[in-house]
């Protein structure tokens, strides 16, 4: 019988041998991934946007951040539902049949609802938020000018409250025959680990 997606919860991976169920994993990834791809939609047409964000799991909720007016708000404020993603590539995984030929990978997909926060001091705090995620090593009054009210006048902050979401990965034995990372050159990889020239 062919799998249809409908039939199951939107959060629900297909693949279930894949599918990440632990919440602390979860929310480890969320903390310590990179930047994400907020999905919005506005008028049946989907629009992709790359940011910077932080989760804050005490409020389960993830902020990030545009300029004052654009796409992202207008879509936001017409539509508040959002799909919100976070990824990681591992190893390219070689195979004897091109069919076979695999990636490992990791992935958080967030869906909820998000809204521009009108309130200034949590508009305040989640930038304080992206700053200290992005730059541990600085602080304000020692490092930078604190945020000014001025410049809360020229963003809009932005919080996805999340209601579902799901994980999935895939990684195989560290002595895969062949793994190797995007961008290297197996064939000289595989030299280096043989020792031969």
């Amino acid at each position: 019988m062919a799998y249809d997606p409908n039939e199951h919860p939107i959060h629900q991976p297909r693949r279930r041998d894949r599918a990440v169920e632990e919440e602390a994993w979860i929310r480890a990834y969320l903390q310590r991934a990179a930047w994400g791809v907020l999905a919005t939609v506005y008028d049946g047409q989907p629009f992709l946007n790359s940011n910077l964000f932080v989760y804050d799991p005490a409020q389960h909720v993830i902020y990030l951040h545009t300029a004052r007016l654009g796409r992202t708000r207008s879509n936001i404020e017409t539509s508040p539902q959002v799909c919100f993603t976070v990824g990681e590539m591992g190893r390219l995984l070689p195979a004897d049949t091109a069919l076979e030929f695999s990636v490992e990978y990791s992935s958080v997909v967030v869906f909820g609802k998000a809204r521009v926060v009108e309130d200034e001091a949590e508009a305040r705090r989640a930038l304080q938020r992206l700053l200290d995620k992005y730059f541990p090593h600085l602080r304000p009054e020692r490092d930078y000018r604190p945020i000014q009210p001025e410049e809360m006048k020229r963003t809009s902050v932005y919080r996805i409250d999340i209601e579902r979401w799901s994980a999935k990965r895939k990684a195989v034995e560290d002595d895969f025959p062949g793994a190797f990372l995007y961008g290297q050159n197996p064939e000289v990889t595989a030299v280096q680990r043989t020792g031969e020239e």
